[in-house]
């Protein structure tokens, strides 16, 4: 099962060359300085880096080294005076191969995020009895591979897997797919308005109070790059379609 590709790192990467170093009086007073407490840090890194989006600040398996998590799913690892950052992965080298150090907490941040919505605002397509296991699934109702998901749900639920859509149009809020979605979460009946639209067919449009934006900006924070995204019950994020019986498998519900 794939994961997310941060290719919005390099974006990061940018950011980070455009704010330069330590090159002004009040830098240089920071640069080499003792190790900040966490208010002081992160006052620092929204000076130097004022256009990124900070999530979340922790330590990291490395001594002098904090993990900062950033509202595209990048994590830098800033020295902790500020001064230096690096972008990327951080693996640990095991004698079972290497280990992304970074995956556990993405899994508990993404759950998190999502222990905050109650499946009242998801569309959900529940199997006949206990669900055995749980997707919580980025759709967008347009996309060719989110269809083709679809199509697999009645097979999903055979599995007794649950399956809860969260809106994720890709094109953003206010485009097209966005009101189509809008309209699908304030039908009469949800289900089948989703089914509908991922059919390619047309449904009534529709306005009411809706989770759609607030789906969409989670998505953005967590560091979803397409569709679907699958978060799994114990966080871990699968990217793109995969077959009913591999995911079964997968999920050990098989």
């Amino acid at each position: 099962m794939g994961k997310i590709q941060n290719l919005a790192a390099w974006a990061a990467l940018a950011t980070i060359a455009a704010a330069g170093g330590a090159d002004n009086a009040e830098d240089e007073a920071v640069a080499g300085a003792s190790p900040a407490g966490d208010a002081d840090f992160a006052d620092v890194l929204q000076r130097r880096l004022p256009d990124i989006d900070i999530a979340a600040i922790e330590s990291s398996p490395i001594p002098g080294l904090r993990a900062v998590e950033i509202q595209n799913g990048v994590t830098l690892y800033v020295t902790e005076d500020g001064s230096y950052a690096i972008a990327g992965v951080l693996y640990e080298l095991t004698d079972d191969g290497p280990v992304d150090t970074s995956e556990a907490r993405r899994a508990a941040a993404s759950l998190a995020l999502l222990a905050d919505l109650s499946t009242e605002q998801m569309i959900v397509f529940p199997p006949g009895g206990e669900p055995k296991a749980v997707l919580n699934v980025f759709t967008d109702t347009d996309c060719g591979f989110c269809r083709k998901l679809h199509a697999d749900v009645p097979e999903l639920n055979a599995y007794g897997i649950e399956v809860r859509y969260l809106a994720f149009p890709r094109a953003g809020i206010g485009s097209e797919t966005y009101d189509k979605m809008v309209s699908a979460w304030c039908a009469d009946d949800r289900n089948d308005a989703m089914t509908r639209l991922k059919q390619g067919r047309t449904i009534p449009s529709k306005s009411c109070d809706n989770p759609v934006a607030e789906h969409y900006e989670i998505g953005q924070i967590i560091g979803i790059q397409g569709t679907p995204t699958i978060i799994t019950a114990d966080g871990e994020v699968i990217g793109g379609y995969v077959p009913a019986a591999e995911m079964a498998k997968g999920l050990g519900v098989q």
